[in-house]
């Protein structure tokens, strides 16, 4: 919608591009992920000198910030303050983002870049927020702030410390630094001129978060001489939310698709390096560990990866997420279901209408449809010529979902943008003729078997079964499929096949979402996945999958071919 504006009409000076298009090149060879910008000498060096003189109060000795520090940190305070331009009271950099793996010194860099903003800082009154994912984190991050204060004679005398508001105020210009928690409302009327994210990922993961956002950088616009910094490692599980959006925006600005007034730097490791699990290697490690030797070590890394590799996927995921920066994925997951292991290199890209063009025979698969639940639809087909399984879903759910389980809101209102979700005012209503539409069409097209062509668990379905009675379906086009331990063998079947590529599905990010989130239950010889096992997180359709899994299992034969050419011009079809 901007194209017919220029950088120069939006205030965005090309000497202050942040972009890093060589970053992986960098990154391999250990060079600086900064770009050479046109900083304001002084309070670039006046800030740094205030850095490097505050002293950590953690550490044996309470060494300066400027003794332990290695440059990339420095490197990183020189712009923050270098960005501002002192003779027009503005910055030219707005925001910042840092993702950087545990251990490297982040939350007491933290603490030090807030207590260095206040000093700076020439406006009356300023609230300055450094904000932490839990209570105990802020509790922390105020420790740290306190006793980098109370470590210096001079800053004692500068600034009063309020132990039961955790706030610490400089008594000259009266700028507060407030440490709050992303447990609670952190956020109401934002008036934040400095403010400072620790760990996004904990924050961009709770649904309030988009509006906590909003509200922070809705308070800046009238404070052109503030910054807004995030600092994080990599989530712990699948971003998703609020922190997904971050972090895709730093991504993009790093790559030079996006020009912002932000600066993005990101260890981590190239998507070769990730293809080919190079993280294995912990010749890589240092890579991504710019404060390796310093607050990290590489022997203790090696050790912990060690006893994670003993323990499981779950932890091997949860190492690599937190101290190499790797993105987790279902395909690291946690092992709840070992389908998910070989999720992602089941992925191809087809599309349902790929699916119906070339199979021989398809079924369907339904599951769920609460008011708190999805309704789970999926078709499985199974291609002429090579036999291979092709899957494809889709979703409904009543409009009230986003209201009811307000954790996933982020991610379903995701899953509605990418088309795989549609929320409805009423499912019987608005979802049942779509799903009797999908089946009336496969049994046009002949692509429905004689008989077992639609699985669905035979609770609460009776409304369903009388939609697709009205549409001229028999009982024995209809299979009733138990969703306990008579689907072990479909749960069971289902990695095998993914693992050596006879089963592939459309690579859709619900599914994605769905087979992150089973988790199994092991009943006697049977392993089963419940939906109280899994909590709010949905797998509906996934269990519409194991329906259709169980059903093609059964080795269907097909109906004589329809004319395909006139079910793929139909316009109710279109996904």
């Amino acid at each position: 919608m901007l194209d017919f504006i220029g950088d120069e009409e939006l205030g965005i000076d090309p000497e202050w591009d942040t972009s890093v298009t060589d970053w992986e090149d960098r990154i391999r060879n250990g060079l600086s992920l900064i770009p050479k910008l046109p900083l304001f000498d002084a309070p670039a060096a006046k800030a740094l000198r205030i850095f490097c003189r505050l002293k950590v109060p953690d550490l044996p000795g309470t060494p300066t910030f400027g003794e332990i520090c290695d440059e990339w940190v420095l490197d990183f305070v020189r712009v923050i303050f270098g960005s501002y331009n002192p003779e027009t009271k503005r910055r030219m950099l707005r925001e910042f983002f840092l993702l950087v793996p545990k251990k490297n010194g982040k939350s007491a860099i933290s603490a030090a870049i807030i207590v260095t903003a206040a000093i700076m800082n020439e406006r009356p009154q300023a609230e300055l927020y450094l904000i932490a994912p839990t209570q105990k984190i802020a509790g922390i991050a105020f420790k740290t702030a306190k006793g980098i204060i109370q470590l210096d004679e001079t800053l004692s005398k500068v600034f009063k410390i309020r132990d039961h508001q955790k706030t610490i105020t400089h008594l000259v210009t009266d700028a507060a630094i407030m440490i709050l928690s992303a447990d609670g409302d952190v956020v109401t009327g934002s008036k934040g001129c400095y403010i400072l994210v620790d760990e996004t990922h904990v924050l961009g993961s709770k649904h309030k978060a988009p509006d906590v956002f909003i509200e922070l950088r809705g308070g800046l616009k009238s404070r052109p001489e503030g910054f807004f910094l995030q600092i994080t490692t990599q989530s712990k599980d699948r971003p998703t939310g609020q922190f997904e959006k971050e972090l895709a925006t730093a991504r993009a600005v790093r790559d030079g698709e996006i020009r912002l007034p932000m600066l993005a730097v990101l260890y981590e490791l190239p998507q070769k390096m990730l293809e080919n699990k190079s993280w294995r290697n912990p010749k890589t490690w240092p890579l991504v560990n710019p404060n390796l030797g310093r607050s990290v070590h590489l022997e203790d890394l090696i050790n912990d990866m060690r006893k994670a590799e003993r323990e499981g996927p779950e932890a091997v995921a949860l190492f690599i997420s937190q101290h190499l920066n790797v993105e987790p994925s279902i395909g690291l997951g946690t092992g709840k279901w070992v389908g998910a292991l070989f999720w992602e290199q089941a992925t191809r890209d087809i599309t349902l209408e790929d699916i119906l063009s070339t199979s021989d025979v398809c079924v369907a698969g339904v599951d769920g449809g609460g008011l708190d639940d999805l309704l789970g639809f999926g078709i499985m087909g199974r291609h002429r010529d090579t036999k291979r399984w092709q899957f494809w879903s889709k979703a409904w759910a009543d409009e009230m979902v986003l209201e009811l389980r307000k954790e996933i809101k982020p991610e379903l209102e995701a899953l509605r943008e990418a088309g795989d979700l549609t929320l409805v005012g009423n499912l019987e209503e608005e979802a049942f003729p779509e799903i009797v539409d999908y089946c009336v069409r496969l049994r046009d097209l002949g692509l429905l078997p004689e008989e077992n062509g639609i699985g669905m668990d035979p609770e609460g379905v009776a409304k369903i079964v009388d939609a697709l009675t009205e549409a001229g379906f028999a009982i024995e086009d209809m299979a009733a499929i138990s969703q306990g331990y008579k689907l072990n063998a479909a749960i069971k079947a289902a990695p095998v096949k993914l693992k050596n590529g006879t089963l592939v599905h459309c690579g859709q990010r619900m599914m994605a979402f769905c087979v992150g989130n089973a988790k199994t239950e092991a009943r006697g010889n049977a392993v089963i996945v419940t939906k109280a096992q899994s909590g709010s997180a949905k797998i509906d359709p996934l269990m519409a999958m194991f329906n259709t899994v169980q059903l093609m299992s059964w080795n269907p034969q097909p109906r004589q071919i329809g004319n395909l050419g006139d079910f793929l011009n139909n316009p109710v079809m279109v996904v």
